[in-house]
């Protein structure tokens, strides 16, 4: 009797050290949670001269698209514009590369390199090309299982100016991405297993470069998407211009369940964020900033959208802002305004901002245990205690080759991966 014990509590500690674990993992864009949020704790409040240790480094070509983390294993999507694009595979312990799987899409776009952060999901992973070639590639045997092409496959001729940069999402058994049909897009969900469709929209906007995300609304899950104003400096055979779009839609059937049509972001990057209580921020570059929407189900099951607040105060170009304690931080630094790390409350009203001292341009951030690490676009990290009275960087070192450092970060077990335009870096920034 006192072995079935022994052994059961031995199975439930196991069991309990598997779930730590995979509740570590990064599997896909913005983290577990996809919100730029880690349960990562022990972080390191200061850092030596010189920053944070690095582990290892791994050269990978130019681009932008960000590593995911699963079972000590790291996926990147690489590019080479001469041949296409390449899954690659690394050990995270060691940043050895493991495995890689290259298909043919040669060619280049302005800001060459790649752009999407892949997905891991089970023993799969996904990956969204430039071009629009779109894999499900098995990580056990190397090989593609399936793959489809979310622009051609549409009726798509040419890839936006600044190609297809979303990130895809698995919701259940969906793999949901939005497809390209110049210079319109809309929705599409594919079964995860076999590629087939499930269901599409159609054209619901403009072009976007961001990702479809997930927010709950009347303890509902919605599919979220923000889609672009016209782009009448890239598009001027548009002569009927419109306003961005933020839609929300059933997961299971795309059926749309409401929409705010007064979004001006002339080129979308950053997915909606869930602000919780039914508010949905979303956030753009070039001066156009943020718009807060709160969306509330009515008695007859429909929805109403109101807007909140709207200004051109805060943004962030790149990715969602990062939400703490009921405050919003954002790098909102663009063509001519230059606000740098700027913070925002929830009622819209911008607190601090450190302009150009220092100056974040497109930069990555994560939240975890109550700090802020972040990357300033071009060469330096930056560890940040979030606090709505003001600025307060605990640390910053110099850690990256100067360029347009924009790939999203990614942190598990207390390291941290960070990718500039010649090398993937592995730094320890626990204790």
């Amino acid at each position: 009797m006192m072995k079935k014990i022994t052994l059961l509590f031995s199975l439930i500690i196991l069991s309990a050290c598997i779930f730590n674990i995979n509740a570590q993992d990064w599997p896909r864009f913005l983290g577990p949670n996809g919100n730029s949020t880690s349960p990562q704790k022990g972080l390191l409040r200061s850092w030596p001269d010189g920053g944070p240790k690095v582990l290892w480094t791994t050269n990978v070509g130019p681009g932008f698209g960000g590593p995911v983390i699963q079972a000590g294993k790291v996926y990147l999507l690489d590019r080479d514009d001469k041949t296409g694009d390449i899954m690659r595979c690394f050990d995270f312990n060691t940043g050895k590369e493991l495995w890689n799987y290259s298909y043919s899409a040669p060619g280049s776009v302005s800001y060459p390199g790649s752009r999407s952060v892949p997905t891991v999901d089970g023993n799969r992973v996904y990956s969204s090309g430039p071009y629009g070639d779109l894999y499900c590639i098995d990580i056990n045997t190397h090989k593609p299982i399936w793959n489809k092409n979310i622009m051609k496959d549409f009726g798509g001729t040419k890839p936006p100016v600044w190609a297809i940069s979303q990130c895809p999402l698995v919701y259940g058994n969906l793999l949901i991405v939005s497809y390209s049909k110049d210079p319109y897009s809309g929705l599409v969900a594919y079964n995860k297993m076999t590629g087939d469709i499930v269901w599409k929209t159609d054209a619901i906007g403009n072009e976007t470069y961001a990702s479809p995300s997930v927010a709950k609304i009347a303890g509902e899950d919605h599919i979220v998407m923000v889609f672009s104003s016209t782009n009448t400096f890239m598009h001027k055979e548009i002569t009927n211009t419109s306003k961005g779009r933020i839609v929300g839609l059933k997961p299971q059937t795309g059926q749309i369940l409401w929409e705010y049509n007064n979004w001006e972001n002339m080129i979308q990057t950053s997915p909606a964020l869930d602000a919780g209580e039914g508010r949905i921020l979303a956030v753009g570059g070039y001066e156009l900033g943020t718009v807060m929407i709160k969306v509330e189900k009515k008695a007859d099951g429909s929805y109403s959208v109101n807007e909140l607040f709207r200004h051109n105060e805060f943004g962030d170009h790149t990715k969602p802002a990062l939400l703490h304690n009921g405050y919003f931080y954002g790098q909102f630094s663009t063509n001519s305004k230059r606000d740098g790390l700027c913070c925002m409350d929830m009622n819209g009203k911008v607190l601090w901002k450190t302009t150009r001292n220092p100056l974040f341009d497109k930069g990555s951030m994560i939240l975890a245990d109550g700090l802020i690490l972040a990357t300033d676009g071009r060469q330096s990290l930056y560890l940040i205690q979030p606090d709505p009275s003001g600025f307060k960087p605990l640390a910053s070192a110099e850690m990256l080759e100067t360029g347009q450092n924009w790939a999203p970060i990614a942190l598990v077990d207390g390291k941290l991966l960070i990718r500039d335009q010649g090398k993937l870096m592995c730094v320890k920034v626990t204790k």
